[in-house]
């Protein structure tokens, strides 16, 4: 494993249409996170293990941040980097099981709408600390969420530190909560190249576009991007030799 420096917190559509370079209006309602932001929209589903492995790919080829929405081919099931193969091996056979390579519990997906955030050591967000950014970026969320009707709040809550843990179980501090219901939560990891942030939004309905307002609330200059073919030879890399492997699955 790397002997790079790893961080962790909490946990952790609709159609994208329009065409390369798409800048979207700001929603002009709180300062953006980024000045620019790249949005990587997938059209099709990959395994748990290639999910994974297109997002550290994204992470090292990033030059400005970006955003990534995918789904998943089967239901799923990724745990933390900390965890113990035990505390899911019984879903193995009903979900594709996969350790992530940031921290958190146990998520489940499916219908959720999985994101992930790449920051490039280069970008001056960067240099805030993981916690300020996990916070901002889910207050961008909320900001989306109460244009939608939901009261969607913080949560303040220290949280449990045991890996074996259900994630949307139990809510930690900055994670969304609507009606003290957690809603959206996230894990990172933070290394040399930059800040790996995969997020899960769950149980939540708040009608089309939400990928779409996510992106614009995180910065009024976003641009569409296409996971090319240099990006997915190098999550085939991944998945093949590490995120698809027994011994990365079994790590722990």
């Amino acid at each position: 494993m790397s002997s790079e420096v790893e961080i962790s917190r909490g946990t952790t559509s609709s159609q994208w249409s329009g065409i390369p370079r798409l800048r979207f209006a700001s929603l002009g309602m709180t300062q953006k996170l980024f000045t620019a932001l790249d949005v990587y929209r997938e059209t099709g589903a990959h395994s748990a293990a290639m999910n994974m492995a297109i997002d550290e790919a994204l992470l090292e080829c990033a030059t400005v941040p970006a955003i990534r929405l995918y789904r998943w081919q089967s239901p799923a099931l990724s745990f933390g980097y900390f965890g113990r193969f035990a505390d899911v091996a019984g879903y193995q056979g009903e979900r594709d099981l996969v350790r992530r390579w940031t921290g958190g519990g146990i998520v489940f997906h499916g219908t959720d709408l999985t994101y992930s955030i790449v920051i490039p050591a280069g970008d001056a967000v960067f240099t805030q600390s993981s916690m300020s950014i996990y916070e901002r970026i889910h207050r961008a969320l909320c900001e989306v969420l109460e244009e939608a009707g939901h009261a969607a709040l913080l949560g303040t809550e220290t949280g449990v530190n045991d890996p074996g843990y259900n994630c949307f179980a139990n809510p930690v501090r900055a994670d969304v909560l609507i009606d003290g219901r957690k809603i959206a939560g996230a894990a990172q990891r933070r290394t040399r190249r930059g800040l790996l942030q995969q997020g899960s939004i769950q149980d939540v309905y708040i009608g089309d576009g939400l990928a779409e307002r996510f992106a614009q609330t995180l910065s009024e200059n976003c641009s569409e991007r296409k996971v090319d073919d240099e990006i997915l030879n190098r999550g085939r890399e991944l998945a093949e030799w590490k995120y698809g492997t027994e011994a990365w699955l079994r790590k722990r």
